[in-house]
C-alpha cells in the first residue's frame, strides 16, 4: 500500500492498529514474527581469513613457490635455508602488514560511528511508554518531538508544526514541514520520496514541533533498509592498482616460467650432459633464474608506500579503509559529489536583506523565532543558536549585527503567540514592550505576509503600503528566489493591549512591512579553489544533489561547476533519457538535481562505461549504493551515516571537500611513485636475469641465487622504499589522469625497463670481466671468483646510484630543486651491507666472496657510478624528441 496516498483510517486498517497503539501481547508478537527493527549488519571476517587473503596474490603465490624449490634444493644439497626463511619472512611480514591496516582503519570507522535512536516513546496498551527502538513494530504508534531520531518508517497521524530533516535521505538541506493530508497522484505518477511530506522515514530527525506517527514499515522493509539491500547487491570494484599489479604478476610468471624452461633444456642440450649430477645443477641455474626474475620486495614495499600514504591521510583528516583506496582516487577521472554538507555547509545562513531598517528587520526575525543561542553557566554564548535550521540562520544573522537573541528575550518577553502553520505559512508573536505597551511580529512567506500588510517602513516613517512599493518589494522577492535564497518576509504591529485572542486570523492584519531575508546554504569557501584544482588536474566534477533544480543550478554556478543552467537534469528528465542517450550525452550534465538513489547508481554506472575511473563522495544514506558502485566510494565522517561510512572506501573526517582533493594529489605522488619503483626494480630484475643468462650461455656462473635474492630484498629494497616516498614533482596537478586502460608498461615504462635493465647488464657483466682480469692478468671467458665478487658490487651500487635516476622518470635529477634525505640514507645503509657482506671474513665465507683489491672495490664502484650519467644522456635524449613532436 502507497500508505501516503491514503486517509488514516485506511493506513489503520491496514496495519491492523488504532490512535491508542497497539497492546504489549501483540507487539510481541509482531515482533516475533518478523524480526527486530533494525537492518542487517553483514559478518566480518575473520583476522585469519584477512590473513589468507593477503596470501592469494600472485606475487605472494610466486613467492612461497620460489621458497619451495630453494628448501627442496637446499635439503637435497644439504645447504642452508637461508633463501627459504628470507622468502618467508617477507610474505609474512606484507601479509601481516596488509592484515593490520585493514583492521586498523576498521577500528577507526567504528570509532566514527554514533549508534541514533536507541529508544523510541511509543504508546502500548494506551498509554505511552519508552523502548528500544529495534523493538517496534508495524502497527505502534510512535511520539516524535523534536530532537527525536525517526527510528521507523511510518505514516503522520498528527503534526504541531512538525519538520523533520531528511538530507540523509533526500539530499535537502531544508527541512521538510509535515503535515496529515493525502497525496494525490497526478497522472498516474509516483510521489518522490523527498515530497511525501505525510510521511516519516528512518534515518531522519525532527527538528521543530511534535506530533504522531504510525509505523508502517521496519528493519530492512523501510526506505533505508531498501537503500542497504541495494548495497549488498552493488558488485564490488578492485582498484586500478590491484588490476596492474596483477597483469604484472601474470606478465612476470609466464616470463619465470618461459626463462627457466629455456635454459634448463638449452643448457642440457649445449653440455650433452644428462647425468642426476648435470640435471640438478641446471635445475639450480634456472631456479638462480626464477630468484632473480621475482622482485621479492615489490609487493612489501607497495604495500608499505600505501601505509604511509594512508598515514599521510590520515593526517589530512582522511580515514582509509583500504590501503589501495587513495591511489585509486587519485586516478580519478570523475567525482561525483553529494551538495549537501560536502560542497555545502548544511546550515542556512543569511545571505541578503531588503528593508529600511534592517536592525528592526533583524530583531523581528530572532524574536518570532524558537532558536535559541546556547549559554554556559555564566550565561556566556558558547555557540552558534539551536533548533530548526531556518530560525537559526535568523538568530545568528541578528547576533553577527549585535542583537543578542538572549538579551532581546529580557527585553521584549513573549506574551503570547499563533505559531507556524504549513496552510497560512506565517508565525506571529506577541512581546511585552515599553511603558506597557506590546508589539507583534510575523514572519513567513512574503507572498502571505505581504497580504496583510497596509502599510511600510520607509525612512523611519510609517508610511501606506502602495502598489509601487509593494511591486518594488515583490522584485526584491524575486531577485533573492532567483539566486536560489529561501525568502522570508517580516512585519510588525504595535500594539496599546494585548488582543483579547492570539488566533491568527484575529492578529495577523493591517501589519507594517519591515522587510525580507534571503538565506542559503552557503557554499563550502574552501571548495571553489578545490574545483579549479580538480578541473586543472583533468577531472571532472559532478554534483548529484535531492535540491531543488534552481537550487542546484545556483549553487554550482557558485562553485565553478556549470556555467549555465542546460547543463543540468533533475531525477525525472533523467527517467526519461535512454540508457544509449546518456552514455552519449552524460559529459553534457555536470548536475542532477531532485535525484533518488536508483539515479546516482545509474549516473555512477555509466561514466564507468565511458571507461572512467569514477569516485562519488556523500554523506547520506541516499549516497551509499552509488558509493559501493564507484571505483572509490568517499563518505563523511561527522555527518555520515553509518550505512555510508560501512560502505566506503575512504571516510573525511571533517567532511572536507578540500580533503579530497589532497587525496587525489596525494593519490598521484603514490601511484607515480610506485611506477617509479616498478620500474627500478624491473630493470633491477630484468639487469640480474640478462646477466645470469648471458652467462650461463657462455659457460659460467656470474651470480649465485643467494647473490640475487640479498640485491633484491636488501640492496633493492630500501632504495626502492626511499623512492616511494618521493615528494609530489611540482606539474603532478597539472597533469591529465592516467589511462584506466593503459598497461603497467605504458608511458615509457616497459622502454625504461629494458634499457635501463640492459644498461646494468653491461655494466655487471663488464665488472666480471675486469676483475677476472685484475686478478689473473687474463682476457677469457671462465669462471672467476674475483669477477663475481665485483660483478656482486658492480651490480648492488649500479642499482643503488640508478634509484637517483628514478626519482623523476623524464626529468633531470639535477634540476630537482628539493633533496631526498631518504634516498641517501638508504644508498649510505646498502653501500655499508653490501660492503660488510663482502670485506668481513665470516659474513664473505658464509656468501662464498672472494676478497678484492681496493683498486678493484674502486673500480667497481665507477662502474656502478656511470649507471647515473648514462641515464641522464638518455632521458635529455626522450626530452628533447618530446618537445620536437610537440
Amino acid at each position: 500500500m502507497k500508505y501516503y496516498t491514503q486517509d488514516i483510517d485506511s493506513v489503520f486498517s491496514e496495519v491492523e492498529s488504532q490512535w491508542s497503539g497497539l497492546s504489549q501481547a501483540e507487539a510481541e508478537k509482531r515482533l516475533a514474527a518478523n524480526g527486530k527493527n533494525k537492518l542487517i549488519e553483514a559478518e566480518k571476517p575473520s583476522l585469519l581469513s584477512r590473513f589468507f587473503d593477503q596470501l592469494k596474490d600472485p606475487m605472494i603465490i610466486m613467492l612461497i613457490v620460489a621458497a619451495i624449490i630453494s628448501g627442496v634444493m637446499a635439503a637435497l644439497e644439504d645447504e642452508s635455508f637461508a633463501d627459504v626463511f628470507i622468502i618467508m619472512i617477507v610474505v609474512i611480514i606484507n601479509s601481516v602488514l596488509g592484515v593490520y591496516q585493514e583492521n586498523k582503519a576498521e577500528q577507526a570507522i567504528e570509532a566514527l560511528q554514533k549508534m541514533t535512536a536507541a529508544t523510541s516513546k511509543v504508546m502500548r496498551d494506551g498509554k505511552q511508554k519508552v523502548v528500544n527502538s529495534e523493538d517496534l513494530v508495524v502497527g505502534d504508534v510512535i511520539n516524535l518531538e523534536a530532537g527525536d531520531a525517526v527510528p521507523a518508517d511510518g505514516r503522520i497521524l498528527f503534526s504541531a508544526s512538525m519538520k523533520i530533516e531528511e538530507s540523509s535521505l533526500t539530499g535537502e538541506s531544508v527541512p521538510v514541514n509535515k503535515f496529515i493530508d493525502i497525496l494525490n497522484l497526478e497522472n498516474g505518477d509516483d510521489v518522490p520520496l523527498g515530497d511525501r511530506k505525510n510521511m516519516c522515514y528512518m534515518g531522519s530527525t525532527v527538528v521543530y514541533g511534535h506530533g504522531l506517527a504510525v509505523i508502517t514499515h521496519t528493519g530492512m522493509k523501510t526506505e533505508m533498509g531498501k537503500i542497504a539491500t541495494a548495497i549488498s547487491e552493488a558488485e564490488a570494484e578492485i582498484t586500478p592498482l590491484q588490476k596492474k599489479l596483477s597483469e604484472l604478476s601474470n606478465i612476470l610468471t609466464k616470463l619465470v616460467i618461459g626463462i627457466c624452461v629455456f635454459i634448463f633444456g638449452f643448457t642440457l642440450i649445449r653440455t650433452g650432459n644428462f647425468s642426476g649430477a648435470a640435471v640438478l645443477n641446471t635445475f639450480m641455474i634456472a631456479v638462480s633464474l626464477a630468484v632473480a626474475a621475482i622482485p621479492e620486495g615489490l609487493v612489501a614495499v607497495v604495500t608499505i608506500v600505501l601505509s604511509i600514504g594512508v598515514t599521510n591521510m590520515s593526517h589530512r583528516q582522511a580515514v582509509i579503509r583500504k590501503l589501495s583506496a587513495v591511489e585509486t582516487l587519485g586516478s580519478a577521472q570523475v567525482i561525483c559529489s553529494d551538495k549537501t554538507g560536502t560542497l555545502t555547509q548544511n546550515k542556512m545562513t543569511v545571505v541578503d536583506s531588503y528593508g529600511d531598517d534592517i536592525h528592526l528587520l533583524a530583531q523581528a526575525m530572532a524574536l518570532c523565532s524558537d532558536a535559541e543561542l546556547p549559554t554556559n553557566e555564566k550565561s556566556e554564548i558558547i555557540g552558534d543558536a539551536i533548533g530548526e535550521p531556518t530560525e537559526c540562520a535568523l538568530v545568528n544573522y541578528a547576533r553577527s549585527l549585535s542583537l543578542n537573541k538572549n538579551e532581546l528575550k529580557e527585553k521584549f518577553p513573549r506574551v503570547g503567540e499563533a505559531p507556524f502553520d504549513s496552510m497560512r505559512k506565517m508565525m506571529s508573536t506577541v512581546h511585552d514592550s515599553e511603558e506597557r505597551k506590546f508589539v507583534q511580529y510575523t514572519k513567513g512567506a512574503p507572498d502571505e505576509v505581504i497580504k496583510k500588510c497596509t502599510k511600510v517602513l520607509r525612512n523611519g516613517e510609517v508610511i501606506p503600503l502602495t502598489d509601487t512599493i509593494r511591486q518594488e518589494i515583490f522584485l526584491a522577492n524575486k531577485e533573492m528566489a532567483e539566486q536560489a535564497l529561501r525568502v522570508l518576509a517580516a512585519a510588525m504591529k504595535p500594539l496599546e493591549s494585548l488582543p483579547e485572542t492570539f488566533e491568527a486570523a484575529d492578529m495577523e492584519n493591517d501589519l507594517i512591512f519591515l522587510g525580507l531575508t534571503g538565506m542559503i546554504d552557503p557554499i563550502r569557501p574552501e571548495v571553489i579553489p578545490a574545483i579549479i584544482e580538480c578541473r586543472d588536474a583533468g577531472i571532472t566534477p559532478v554534483m548529484i544533489t535531492g535540491d531543488h533544480k534552481d537550487t542546484a543550478v545556483a549553487i554550482a554556478k557558485q562553485l565553478g561547476i556549470i556555467k549555465d543552467a542546460s547543463e543540468a537534469v533533475t531525477g525525472s528528465q533523467l527517467n526519461d533519457i535512454s540508457d544509449e542517450q546518456f552514455l552519449k550525452d552524460i559529459e553534457k550534465i555536470s548536475v542532477y538535481a531532485r535525484v533518488q538513489p536508483e539515479h546516482k547508481v545509474r549516473i555512477v554506472k555509466t561514466w564507468k562505461k565511458k571507461g572512467m575511473v569514477t569516485a562519488m563522495t556523500g554523506d547520506g544514506v541516499n549516497d551509499a549504493p552509488s558509493i559501493k558502485s564507484a571505483d572509490i566510494g568517499v563518505g563523511m565522517g561527522i555527518t555520515g551515516t553509518d550505512v555510508t561510512k560501512n560502505v566506503a572506501d575512504m571516510v573525511l573526517a571533517d567532511d572536507n571537500f578540500a580533503t579530497i582533493v589532497s587525496a587525489v594529489e596525494e593519490g598521484r605522488r603514490i601511484y607515480d611513485n610506485i611506477i617509479k619503483v616498478i620500474q627500478f626494480l624491473l630493470s633491477s630484475n630484468a639487469s640480474e636475469v640478462l646477466s645470469v643468462f648471458f652467462a650461463s650461455l657462455m659457460g659460467f656462473q656470474i651470480l649465485k641465487p643467494v647473490y640475487m635474492l640479498w640485491i633484491n630484498l636488501i640492496t633493492d629494497s630500501f632504495p626502492a622504499l626511499a623512492l616511494g616516498i618521493e615528494r609530489a614533482e611540482g606539474d603532478l596537478m597539472k597533469r591529465k589522469p592516467r589511462d584506466p586502460n593503459a598497461g603497467i608498461f605504458s608511458d615509457g615504462v616497459g622502454f625504461g625497463v629494458a634499457y635501463q635493465g640492459v644498461l646494468v647488464t653491461i655494466i655487471t657483466l663488464a665488472a666480471y670481466f675486469i676483475g677476472h682480469f685484475m686478478e689473473s692478468g687474463r682476457w677469457e671467458i671462465t669462471q672467476s671468483a674475483d669477477g663475481m665478487t665485483m660483478a656482486f658490487l658492480s651490480m648492488s651500487m649500479a642499482e643503488i646510484f640508478h634509484a637517483f635516476n628514478m626519482r623523476s622518470r623524464h626529468n633531470s635529477i639535477f634540476a630537482m630543486k628539493y633533496h631526498n634525505k631518504y634516498l641517501y640514507a638508504a644508498m649510505i645503509l646498502s653501500l655499508i651491507l653490501t660492503s660488510t657482506v663482502i670485506f668481513i671474513p665470516a659474513l664473505a665465507k658464509a656468501f662464498e666472496f672472494e676478497p678484492i683489491s681496493f683498486n678493484e672495490y674502486i673500480v667497481a664502484m665507477a662502474l656502478a657510478f656511470s649507471m647515473i650519467p648514462a641515464v641522464e644522456l638518455i632521458k635529455l635524449i626522450q626530452r628533447k624528441t618530446r618537445k620536437q613532436k610537440i
